[in-house]
């Protein structure tokens, strides 16, 4: 999928009762009785992860986490980019020329899979991003084949054979940890695993923030492996969990829902925001309103915005009015 909506305002479920074991009364020894029963209800207490469907208590991340490598991109509040998803950008390789003169490209991992633009893109000195959906099937994948019936949900609304996938699933992270292992291969600074946010949906799986958290830390430490950086797409619920792991945020209509706010935490760490808005008038009748909007919401200070068609094609608009038509393959 191109594009991930995101309504924070959806009504979200109650949380699941978590159930006690039972402990019997002892009367005799009870000072060193009392000790043991503490002892044991404290480890308990640590060793069992609460789920909640569509609640979440932040948690800061596990200190057997591993760190993240100091050589992993970290890029700046306030850099430059552009996203193309469904077209081949267009680059020659004698002599490598893209438009726009941004500082990022976040593009399509399968897409540019055999191709030379990731190493073109880093010769005009830009950062790479790949784009790929971690939590969703999508049939027309390389390896679409590899997921199993069991791993799937519900259809994602408005994306007619794509479905929820089982983020908890040793087969979907083994899928998802091959991928990153391309995005490796094919030189991407950074990973944009999109869809992560299935609690938030009518999933079918019984997905909770708390799988998303999970998935994310996975994500992040595959990656870190191969010292690549990792964004959290839209998700706003669970940032305070995974702002200490990941290196970025990339937003979509944060303007048109008021929301902006909710990721206005990674400014706050020196982390960069790669905010998307899509006006009804993209690509050629944006109006001055709605550039106005899309750049000046409320929180939405020091994003990286940008003003794209739904399509995410090669055309972009910027806060400053300039605009640009990234060179694709018809």
């Amino acid at each position: 999928m191109a594009l991930s909506f995101e309504d924070e305002t959806l009504a979200k479920g109650g949380a699941h009762k978590q159930t006690r074991p039972r402990r019997d009364k002892l009367v005799i020894y009870a000072i060193v009785s009392s000790l043991l029963i503490l002892s044991l209800a404290l480890g308990l207490g640590l060793g069992l992860g609460l789920r909640h469907q569509g609640t979440h208590s932040p948690s800061k991340p596990s200190p057997s986490r591993p760190p993240i490598p100091s050589a992993v991109w970290q890029p700046n509040v306030g850099e430059t980019w552009q996203i193309v998803l469904n077209e081949v950008l267009n680059i020659d390789d004698n002599d490598p020329v893209v438009e726009p003169n941004v500082d990022v490209f976040d593009i399509d991992l399968f897409l540019h899979q055999n191709t030379t633009v990731v190493s073109n893109l880093q010769k005009l000195g830009k950062k790479v991003i790949c784009y790929f959906s971690a939590g969703s099937y999508e049939p027309d994948r390389p390896d679409s084949y590899s997921f199993s019936d069991s791993d799937l949900g519900k259809e994602l609304d408005g994306w007619p054979g794509e479905r929820w996938l089982n983020i908890s699933s040793p087969s979907v992270r083994d899928i998802m940890a091959a991928r990153i292992e391309i995005a490796s291969q094919m030189g991407c600074d950074a990973i944009d695993p999109d869809n992560v946010d299935g609690y938030q949906n009518d999933n079918g799986l019984d997905l909770t923030s708390d799988d998303s958290v999970e998935f994310m830390n996975f994500l992040v430490d595959t990656a870190s492996q191969y010292k690549i950086a990792v964004g959290l797409k839209n998700a706003g619920d669970i940032i305070p969990d995974l702002l200490p792991r990941v290196q970025f945020a990339v937003n979509e209509q944060c303007a048109q829902f008021d929301n902006c706010g909710t990721t206005r935490p990674f400014i706050k760490t020196k982390k960069p925001v790669f905010h998307i808005e899509y006006p009804r008038g993209a690509p050629s009748n944006v109006t001055e309103a709605e550039s106005k909007d899309a750049c000046t919401s409320a929180g939405a200070t020091d994003f990286s915005t940008a003003i794209k068609a739904k399509n995410l094609s090669g055309w972009v608009e910027y806060c400053d009015g300039s605009t640009a038509t990234t060179n694709v393959f018809s």
